[in-house]
């Protein structure tokens, strides 16, 4: 829906379960207009869709997507962001560090990203830019050296500046502006502003400059207009608070670089705090947010250097003396506390109030996935959670 001029917010459906086009359909069908009709009951609400490849796939065979389309049209909903992170399931089943498979440096990822786009130009209303969320290159452990590293930062970058050629040529036919959003996070290859401002001075543009040259003829100055144009970055809060970046720092930095924000993720990390006096009922209370889906990489800094372990269960096996613990969890946004935990709710506030005066990017995505992964005095019904995330968020702004 659009909250303030050409301001769009939503939620991604990753939370709902959906392996195939099927299931993804069917759940969005079960779960979306009664939250519309909360939230946006006369006026247009827009989706963040997330389709595994094989729902992609299958979008395309038969009637599928003449029959969704008009799905859409009959209840007055419109596609403008789509997450294209997690390519197979991401429910239901061990995720962990194979949310990054296949990553940027196969051609699997290519293929699938630039269907995305295809789709996405189909769906995406005249007068809307459309983006699509993408992980950060790839899982920065499973390349050992600093040789593979390299490597990966390199294909990565070619691999994704053939879906600028793409974004262009989609442009010139159809009109639609689309935008690809690299989404950094901790343990990704990128995992923070000044990263991402070297992936793009060290490999995106110079790599990019000499394709464009060949690919269209283009000056130097043209073709890091073009990559900065159609590759942007997915600010989501959780990561870059995991970070333990400020919000106007982040920006800061990215403007004077030209580098574009092409979709906010509305996300909360937890937040642990410890005081000397309730340690032991804090570490009892983290213990709960302990399951086997996903990777909960957790974050602390020590004079003013940022350190990053890997998975939740490590820090619970050392339990080592602490001040302050960031979790990876997208916990809800609407709650400032869990107990004896904290959530960085307080960035997604800073980052609000500042794009109040600065509209840095269009998009505004809510992505709270692990409700089926939450303590149970966490867990509602998932249709109610949802509105009361996007109630909370729409107060705010």
């Amino acid at each position: 829906m659009q909250v303030k001029e050409k301001l769009h917010l939503t939620y991604c459906t990753n939370i709902h379960p959906g392996q195939d086009w099927r299931s993804t359909f069917e759940s969005i069908q079960k779960h979306v207009p009664g939250i519309k009709k909360e939230v946006s009951n006369t006026q247009a609400f827009g989706l963040g869709l997330r389709l595994s490849n094989k729902a992609s796939e299958e979008l395309e065979q038969g009637a599928n997507m003449s029959d969704f389309k008009k799905w859409l049209a009959d209840n007055n909903l419109y596609i403008f962001t789509m997450n294209g992170f997690p390519y197979g399931n991401f429910h239901d089943e061990r995720v962990k560090d194979m949310v990054h498979a296949p990553d940027w440096t196969t051609t699997d990822r290519l293929i699938y990203t630039k269907r995305l786009f295809r789709q996405l130009s189909e769906l995406l209303p005249i007068g809307i830019n459309g983006g699509i969320s993408t992980s950060p290159i790839t899982y920065k452990y499973w390349h050992k050296t600093e040789k593979d590293t390299k490597k990966a930062f390199k294909v990565g970058a070619e691999n994704m500046l053939k879906v600028v050629k793409q974004l262009f040529e989609l442009e010139e036919s159809t009109g639609k502006y689309m935008h690809l959003d690299i989404e950094p996070e901790p343990d990704g290859l990128l995992e923070n502003s000044e990263e991402v401002v070297n992936f793009y001075s060290k490999y995106l543009v110079p790599i990019g400059i000499e394709f464009f040259k060949n690919e269209l003829g283009m000056s130097a100055i043209e073709a890091e207009k073009l990559i900065k144009k159609y590759i942007t970055v997915c600010y989501d809060i959780c990561h870059f608070s995991l970070a333990f970046e400020e919000p106007i720092d982040t920006f800061t930095k990215f403007k004077e670089q030209n580098i574009r924000i092409g979709k906010i993720q509305v996300s909360a990390a937890l937040k642990i705090l410890f005081n000397g006096k309730d340690d032991d009922l804090i570490w009892t209370e983290l213990t709960q947010f302990n399951e086997p889906t996903y990777l909960h990489q957790v974050t602390e800094k020590v004079d003013g250097v940022v350190r990053t372990y890997s998975d939740l269960p490590i820090v619970l096996d050392s339990k080592r003396g602490h001040k302050e613990l960031r979790a990876h969890y997208h916990v809800p946004i609407f709650l400032e506390n869990y107990g004896a935990l904290f959530s960085t709710q307080d960035h997604i506030i800073k980052t609000i109030d500042f794009i109040k005066n600065n509209p840095v990017s269009e998009h505004l995505e809510i992505e709270t996935y692990t409700w089926d992964v939450l303590p149970t005095d966490l867990k509602q019904d998932l249709s109610v959670s949802i509105i009361r995330e996007i109630e909370w968020l729409k107060s705010r702004l």
